[in-house]
């Protein structure tokens, strides 16, 4: 493992606050012991599994004066603060806390709000007001929390907590004021002076949403791809860029999968980290949807060109080259080849209404296989092509349903209250994954920079399970996402803050 020490010291109990000197690690800058510590804290950042472990002693936070180890940055604006907590070594005491704290200043008894998890399993909102208060708490209904998160919008507050796999619970205060300027980062306090607790964070992620005024397809956050593993749910960011990078394909290569951004398609190598642009002719606009055939050997694109500003299905070659023309009607955004390379299904508007579609990729007559009123997007065959998945609002909310290739015998898999869009196939094809927008998203509509889910479930239906919390939405995972061995997914998240 490859470690680098940020601090480790031992400290007065007369001394009330010390900043430690810190290297700039990961996304954050700053260390510091709050209160009389008579233990030393300390703080290390692995950077090849992007994981913090934190060690702090302490006897509190609530009263007048706070004790504990802050690891931290200063920050202006809105933000969202979100972290995979994993206790290592801890008492168990009602009075330890660990988690996300935002403060005024660092002095002892500093206004704060603190999003925690407590020593007996209880997730803590704690917040003070002055400082001459204590904090006031409030507590979530949801025991064993392990994901926090701790957001800023204006003058409120809100703090998320769910175990992982499940739900965020969520709580909101108002009107505390805290600054333009706040110190923002994670903390441990074992809740006794005399023992030191220590914790790992996972998938840390500090995000910056939109600013006011911000306009959809005008205006753009940045990007980091993220290569998570499906099956312990660790994150890693392998690539950050100020513009909008969307839509990781993954398929064939177990080191390389397609990306777009900016009207270009790009193949993204994780072991150089860096895109190498696609020729692809006459398509000189592509967008999210494109998909590498099964074999290998060649990709359907969608783009716009000169003569048509809205999209069209093209193909290339695997390497790149000239693009031909497939779809004779606009608008059409591809998702899927059919197992033997012969057909491709797609979205498309038709009489206004979404519909998804079935034609040979060498062109011709377009087959309707689900256009029901309202919306039928993101279709992608089984790797076995007995079923085609795809996302329908048919029944109220956008639920993940499958056909036959023929279109006969749709059947719905999902029956929540959320919206879920692109199911995509395990190579293995005994797992779906899926991105889950809220209740609040229109069911028609996939936007941009939402906080979003992205749900595993098998096959054949069954209760999805959470495997990531993530910004980002539209260009996230619109296409096949799966390494070929079926062990990861890769993803594209989004935030104005880019210093990892």
């Amino acid at each position: 493992m490859k470690t680098r020490l940020l601090l480790s010291i031992i400290l007065l109990n007369s001394v009330s606050v010390v900043l430690l000197n810190a290297q700039v690690t990961g996304a954050f800058t700053g260390n510091a012991e709050i209160g009389n510590i008579s233990i030393a804290g300390s703080a290390t950042y692995d950077t090849d599994k992007q994981i913090f472990t934190i060690t702090g002693s302490g006897s509190g936070i609530g009263n007048m004066k706070d004790e504990l180890h802050y690891t931290y940055r200063k920050m202006t604006g809105d933000f969202i603060l979100r972290a995979h907590i994993k206790p290592e070594a801890i008492t168990k005491n009602s009075a330890a806390r660990t988690g996300w704290m935002i403060r005024h200043s660092l002095e002892v008894n500093s206004p704060a709000a603190a999003a925690s998890v407590t020593g007996d399993g209880k997730a803590s909102f704690q917040f003070r007001t002055n400082p001459s208060a204590d904090m006031m708490e409030k507590i979530l209904p949801v025991t064993g929390a392990d994901v926090i998160q701790l957001e800023r919008s204006g003058n409120s507050l809100i703090m998320s907590a769910a175990r992982m796999g499940e739900r965020f619970f969520e709580e909101k205060i108002t009107g505390i004021e805290l600054g333009k300027e706040v110190y923002v980062g994670l903390f441990v306090c074992s809740g006794n002076p005399e023992s030191a607790d220590k914790v790992t964070f996972r998938n840390v992620r500090i995000i910056v949403p939109p600013k006011e005024g911000f306009q959809p397809y005008r205006d753009y956050l940045g990007s980091h791809i993220e290569v998570m593993d499906v099956a312990t749910g660790d994150r890693k960011i392998v690539y950050s860029a100020p513009n909008s990078v969307q839509a990781p394909n993954w398929m064939i290569d177990e080191n390389v999968f397609v990306i777009n951004a900016d009207g270009a398609l790009y193949d993204f190598d994780l072991r150089t980290r860096k895109p190498v642009k696609i020729e692809t002719g006459v398509a000189i606009n592509n967008n999210n949807d494109h998909v590498i055939s099964f074999d290998g050997k060649k990709m359907g694109i969608s783009s716009t060109t000169k003569e048509d500003r809205q999209s069209v299905i093209f193909t290339i070659p695997r390497k790149g080259g000239e693009a031909k023309r497939v779809t004779p009607l606009t608008p059409s955004y591809f998702h899927g080849w059919s197992p033997d390379g012969k057909y491709m299904v797609y979205a498309a508007i038709r009489n206004n209404n979404w519909g998804v579609y079935k034609i040979s990729e060498k062109g011709g007559q377009e087959v309707a296989l689900a256009n029901t009123p309202g919306l039928n997007d993101g279709p992608e065959y089984t790797p076995d092509g007995r079923y085609i998945y795809f996302n329908s609002n048919r029944t109220g909310n956008s639920q993940i349903w499958r056909m036959s290739p023929d279109g006969k015998n749709p059947e719905q898999l999902t029956f929540d209250e959320l919206n879920n869009w692109f199911p995509h196939i395990s190579p293995d094809g005994k797992w779906i994954v899926f991105i889950s927008f809220p209740r609040s998203v229109p069911s028609d509509q996939h936007p941009f920079y939402k906080q979003v889910y992205i749900r595993l479930m098998p096959v054949n239906g069954g209760e999805p399970k959470i495997i990531a919390y993530v910004y980002g939405g539209q260009g996230t995972m619109n296409v096949p996402n799966w390494s070929p061995d079926g062990k990861r997914i890769a993803f594209v998240s989004n935030s104005d803050f880019l210093d990892y």
